[in-house]
């Protein structure tokens, strides 16, 4: 598989990511900082997705209902060199399927997610997955 996204910024304003049908601003500027998402939240935000897209995934194949995943993820950054030190998930998932298996749902989502796997190779990740009662 291969991949192909377009970026485009304009000097003194903030950039954007072209991805498909789809555009995600993104800040480059000391006067967004705390509205737009900065590029290390778009890697925590790549990391989110990568997670969810799995458990929808895997929903089918181990045959799990589901009616909602949220997750929290917290990192550390060091700053020499400036990089991702520990990554941290909670994953929450609304549940009453008697058969979901977290513990085979946690080892599939390490062991196939494209995303997860390249962080790991460069930092700590630890997480859990929590199944909530539907509400």
């Amino acid at each position: 598989m291969e991949y192909q996204i377009d970026a485009s910024s304009i000097s003194n304003e903030d950039a954007i990511i072209h991805i498909k049908q789809s555009n995600i601003d993104f800040g480059t500027t000391k006067a967004t900082s705390d509205t737009l998402p900065n590029p290390a939240e778009l890697l925590l935000g790549s990391f989110s997705a990568c997670m969810l897209k799995n458990v929808e995934r895997f929903s089918k194949m181990m045959k799990f209902n589901f009616t909602k995943a949220t997750v929290e993820v917290k990192a550390t950054r060091l700053e020499k060199p400036p990089r991702m030190e520990n990554i941290l998930y909670n994953l929450h998932i609304y549940s009453d399927d008697k058969t979901l298996n977290t513990v085979l749902l946690k080892k599939n989502i390490e062991k196939h997610g494209t995303i997860y796997n390249t962080l790991n190779l460069a930092c700590n990740i630890n997480g859990t997955i929590n199944i909530k009662t539907d509400v």
